[in-house]
This record gives C-alpha cells, structure tokens and sequence, in this order.
C-alpha cells in the first residue's frame, strides 16, 4: 500500500512538472560565432529577438599571411554568452526549447579525440600559410573542384592540414593512429559542447574533401591529399539531433549547425530557388539558392545551402575575403584611430577615379588570388577619404564580377536584391545598385544570421520552414549612367590585370 502511494505520488509530481514546464515561456537560442567576435540571441515562439549578448575575442596576425586564434577562447566566450542566456531565461520565467549555431566556416584546427586539447590555434579562413602545399595540386584543380563544388585554394581545409603534418612529425603520427579530429571550428565547438564529433554538410565542404554529389568524405580526394579519412568527423546534416549542450545544470538540444553564410541567406529570402542576397560582415558574400541539385560556376563555390535527413538545396557563393576586415587594415595603413575611421561617412563625402586592390589577404571569388602586392591605380596625390573609397569600391567591384557570374548561368533577372550585416551600409550599397543597375534594399532587421538559424530551429519542429515578409528599411536605386558605368569597370579591368 505504501509503495502504490508512493507511485501515485510520483505520478502527480511528474504531472506538475510537466505542467509548469509546458506553462513556461519558450525561446530559442542562436549562436552567431564570427571571426573576431560571437553573439547569442534569444527568439520567442514570434521570431522576435528577446536577448542578445556579444563577447569579442582576439585575431591574431603572428607573420604575414598567418591568421589565427585560440579556439579555447573562442569556447570560453560561446559558453558564458550561453550561460547569460540561460540566466535571462530563469529571470523571466523561460524554457530555452532548442539551440543551433551559425559559425565561420573555412577555419581550420586539430585536437585531441579524448581530451579535447587543441594541438594548433584555430587557422582562420583569412590565413593562407599553406599556399606552397596548394601550389602541389594545382594539376588536379578541375578535378576538386568537380567533386567538391569549391575550387583548389590554400584558405581551405586540405592545404592547412598538410602545411602542419608535414611540419609536425608528433601530429601526423596522431592523425594516422587514430588519436587526433582536423576539422572546421564548427566541429570543435559540436564536439566540446556535446561530446559527439561531427561536422554538418554545409561547411564540410570548405574541406577541399567532400563529395558534393554523395555528401560524404571522398576516397579519391582524401587519397589525393593523404589525409586519413578517420581523422574526419563524421558529416550530418545541419537539421540534426546533435546532442545536449549542459551547461548550468540546464540541458539544451542542439538541433542545427550551419555555415553562417547560408544562415545569412535563409535570414534574408528563406530557402526559395533562384532566390539571391547579400550579406556583409568581417567578409562578405553573394548567395544564390541553387535548389535540390547542385550547380557548379567556374569560380564560384558550389555548397550544401541547408539539409535535413530526407532533403537538401544547394547554394552558389561568391566569397568577397575583405569587407569590414579592409577597413581594419585601412586604420593601420593611415594611422586612423578605430572610433574615426566610419569608413561610411567618409565615402559619401567623396568620389574617385583610382581603384585600389588590397593584397593582404587576397581576393577569392570569382578569380582566387592569394596574397599578393596592392595595387594602386590613379591614387597619386589623394586624400585619406579618397583612398578609402577605392577600397570600399573594390567590394563592389568583386559583387558586380560574382552576379554577372551567376545571371549568365542561370538567367536571374530580379527587381531587387536584398543585402544584410554590419558592413551594408549606405555608400556601398548605392555603389553595388549603380554597377549592377538594380535596386539593393538594405533589411530592416540587422542580424539576419541568427534568424536564419531560429528559422531552421522553428522547421525541426514544424516540418515547414516560416516566411515572413522582408522589411527594406532603405532601397537604394542606380543613378549612374551607362557611360560612367562603363568607365569604372574599365578601370576595375585595367587594375585587376595587374594580378590576374
């Protein structure tokens, strides 16, 4: 009698519990992890942002060409903006129902299978130390970039991984004993955060090592670079029961892991074919939903858009390397104080004939040049401000060359294209409609990113994926005529011979 008590006890505490539980308010967790810095959002059941918190961490620069961080520090600071959304949570009588995480993509690290330890600093996308190991394979180029989508280049995952075995005899015996991950920071994080290692569809194929067709890790290419396939976390898609993120005594699903990018597109226009957006930040890019079957533009990466285990789409990105990072290095070229750069004010205050191409960090789509020497072209005897709309054009140009890549291939012809992130601001997206003579509508809502990722939480659930309206809060129409038009991008041609 006393144990049929305590049974129907415990029944009625479940009950209660549950109750409570299902009465709490729920939200939904974004992870935006980023080059120099991460930012966490709460959303509610609406898709409105409740909470957001950012932690910086530092980007280092140690010889040139070498561009790294400590992924550690990179850990520690997701895991207190987790943390300080779980407390928002608690103090406003909240459930945190799921999370996912957008991360930077091409960003490349080993570390201990059982420990976690890293054995190297996290090698950013920006770093191109592996150039020489790149040069190795350049015979076998058309051949990855048919199998993989993304063209031969030092920035992604093989070149790295064979720059540091080949110099670390320890490492590469790790590797081949089955001791040691190499894989994306996105991984790392999975990894750390729910103890299973795995790498989601569409940032494994920055590896230089992913079937596009089969999504799986490549026989031919692994062999090709020598590169153990058991050292690859195993790939998922980026809808995906993850695991439990615990932290605080609080457990969380993890149930998405997707390239920030693709993110910032299903953010901006959901995941429509044949739909195309902007998206600006510490790089930038311009997105074009391929649909179910993958389609491939000679410089431009061929990528997994989002998955599911019973579906898939496939995305076209033209990667722009430097966006807010050119005016950064602008700052130390000028001796510009941070605060007075606003690279924004100064552009709208000037125009230029010149064009400058910075070389710091190379150029990626659609011509994939590393690291080479700026050019200067018609800067003689200029101001600051002028240099500093070069630069800003510079971007425009490379938007121009990607969207012409893309409309002769399959023929788009919108009324407006939709551009998001930190960096879209007002004199470049002006100049971006004036070369591409359509009209650029700058979204309303700043942090498409991270509601990319509550979308893709929000259809775990619902099997469907919600499509608001889009708020343009600014729509910029072109205004420059053919003939000046025409001027330009003669000039940006002369220039860029100059390192093609």
């Amino acid at each position: 009698m006393e144990h049929g008590v305590f049974l129907h006890l415990l029944i009625i505490r479940k009950l209660i519990t549950s109750i409570v539980n299902n009465s709490k308010k729920q939200f939904y967790l974004a992870l935006d992890q980023g080059t120099s810095s991460s930012k966490i959002f709460l959303f509610n059941d609406s898709g409105d942002i409740v909470f957001s918190d950012r932690e910086r961490h530092l980007l280092s620069r140690p010889k040139e060409h070498h561009v790294e961080s400590n992924p550690i520090d990179i850990l520690n600071a997701c895991t207190k903006l987790i943390s300080s959304a779980i407390e928002y949570t608690k103090k406003n009588d909240g459930k945190i129902e799921s999370m996912g995480m957008a991360v930077q993509r091409s960003t490349f690290l080993f570390w201990d299978k059982q420990s976690l330890k890293n054995y190297t600093p996290a090698i950013s996308w920006q770093d191109s130390r592996a150039q020489k190991e790149n040069d190795r394979f350049l015979e076998h180029s058309d051949t990855i970039q048919n199998i993989t989508g993304v063209p031969l280049n030092s920035h992604f995952g093989a070149p790295k991984y064979l720059h540091f075995v080949e110099r670390d005899n320890r490492l590469r015996e790790k590797c081949e004993t089955d001791k040691v991950w190499f894989g994306t920071l996105s991984s790392y994080l999975t990894h750390s955060f729910t103890g299973v290692p795995t790498i989601d569809e569409s940032i494994a194929g920055r590896s230089l090592l992913m079937n596009l067709e089969e999504v799986v890790w490549d026989n031919e290419l692994c062999s090709l670079f020598n590169i153990p396939k058991n050292c690859l976390p195993p790939i998922v898609p980026t809808v995906f029961d993850y695991g439990i993120v615990e932290i605080e005594d609080e457990k969380i699903p993890l149930r998405c892991v997707i390239g920030d990018q693709q993110a910032a597109l299903i953010g901006q226009v959901g995941v429509k074919q044949n739909t195309i957006a902007m998206n600006f930040g510490t790089s930038g890019s311009v997105q074009f939903n391929a649909g179910n079957t993958p389609m491939r533009i000679s410089g431009l990466l061929s990528n997994v858009l989002f998955s599911d285990k019973a579906s898939r789409q496939y995305l076209i990105e033209g990667t722009i390397t430097s966006c807010s990072s050119l005016f950064y290095w602008l700052e130390n070229e000028l001796n510009i104080p941070h605060r007075q750069m606003q690279w924004d004010k100064r552009c709208n205050e000037v125009n230029t004939a010149g064009v400058l191409i910075p070389g710091f960090a190379g150029i990626a789509a659609p011509y994939w040049v590393d690291g080479f020497k700026s050019v200067y072209q018609n800067l003689d005897q200029i101001t600051d401000n002028e240099l500093i709309r070069a630069a800003m054009e510079t971007i425009g140009f490379l938007v121009h060359d990607i969207y012409q890549s893309i409309k002769n291939k399959s023929n788009i012809n919108p009324s407006m294209i939709t551009a998001s992130g930190g960096g879209a601001r007002e004199p470049l997206l002006r100049f971006i409609a004036d070369l591409l003579n359509i009209s650029i509508g700058h979204t309303a809502l700043k942090d498409r990113t991270a509601l990319g990722v509550y979308k893709l939480l929000k259809y775990y659930d619902e099997s469907e994926m919600r499509q608001e309206p889009l708020d343009c809060d600014k729509i910029f129409t072109p205004s420059m005529d053919s003939a000046t038009r025409q001027v330009k991008l003669q000039s940006w041609k002369s220039a860029l011979s100059k390192i093609l």
